[in-house]
């Protein structure tokens, strides 16, 4: 993992094999659904609800103060503590680091390959459910520098020194298909103007791991992703985009990278914005 610009918010399974027990690191599996968490998960990780914790009614991404003070302060999670994250979808534990880093946490790292690669290792799994004493965790409000709200994403459409990159699936870029069905009339298929298409989960290998430094920089540049240009990476609701926006800012060095977590769900609703279709 030297290779990466900041090696350092990676953590490797054997990393978490030997702290599995240390009361000052706290783990935390994210999913669409608890079952599989109840089914099999790391030892003394935390489950975090997508859409009862990470998400609002109508999917934006729930990013106020209070709201992640509890969610944190419930799983006992202090402003000391490190936070390892991963999921069971490509790039979820980034996503996780994105939004704790939004709100200024210090101490949070991506487990490379995450549940995967753990599991495929033959390491330990637990069906008991981890509990924690609650903490009383204080929240900075949400790092602007982190985030690109839809205004700014329509005025850069001119803007020749900025790039839009759609980490979606093929599908949803062409405007085939939807993440989630949308309400009837809601939401308008298709792609942002001139924005770049690349798959989110073209950044990792097939056991989970993140591709080499070496290989993430070609697949970039080989589509005119460079690290001179401001880039916003957007998706459905903002997950998939944050996974992005930690690849390109932390493990390629790229300077100015801003992830728009409005995404499509706002985007698509919006009835004077451009929209494309192929």
């Amino acid at each position: 993992m030297s290779q990466y610009a900041h090696p350092e918010v990676l953590v490797d399974t054997q990393w978490l094999m030997d702290h599995l027990n240390d009361a000052t690191v706290r783990i935390i599996e994210v999913d669409m659904s608890p079952e599989p968490y109840k089914n099999a998960h790391i030892p003394s990780a935390v489950f975090w609800n997508i859409f009862t914790d990470l998400l609002l009614s109508d999917l934006r991404m729930n990013l106020d103060p209070v709201a992640i003070e509890k969610l944190l302060s419930r799983s006992g999670i202090s402003n000391e503590t490190t936070v390892i994250a991963y999921g069971s979808y490509p790039g979820t534990g980034a996503w996780i680091f994105w939004i704790l880093k939004t709100f200024g946490h210090d101490k949070v790292y991506v487990l490379n390959g995450g549940y995967e690669k753990w599991v495929a290792e033959g390491r330990p799994l637990a069906v008991e459910l981890s509990n924690f004493p609650p903490s009383s965790y204080h929240a900075k409000s949400p790092d602007a520098n982190l985030r690109v709200l839809q205004t700014e994403v329509q005025a850069s459409l001119d803007r020749t020194d900025c790039l839009l990159l759609d980490v979606r699936t093929p599908e949803e870029y062409c405007g085939e298909v939807f993440m989630m069905k949308p309400p009837e009339g809601a939401e308008r298929a298709g792609h942002i103007p001139g924005a770049v298409h690349l798959e989110h989960t073209l950044t990792l290998n097939e056991d989970g791991i993140f591709k080499s430094k070496e290989e993430l920089h070609s697949l970039y540049s080989s589509q005119g992703i460079t690290a001179d240009k401001e880039v916003f990476p957007y998706c459905a609701i903002g997950g998939r985009s944050a996974s992005i926006w930690f690849v390109l800012k932390y493990l390629l060095g790229y300077p100015r990278v801003r992830n728009y977590d409005g995404s499509w769900n706002e985007w698509s609703r919006l009835p004077d914005v451009p929209i494309s279709v192929p």
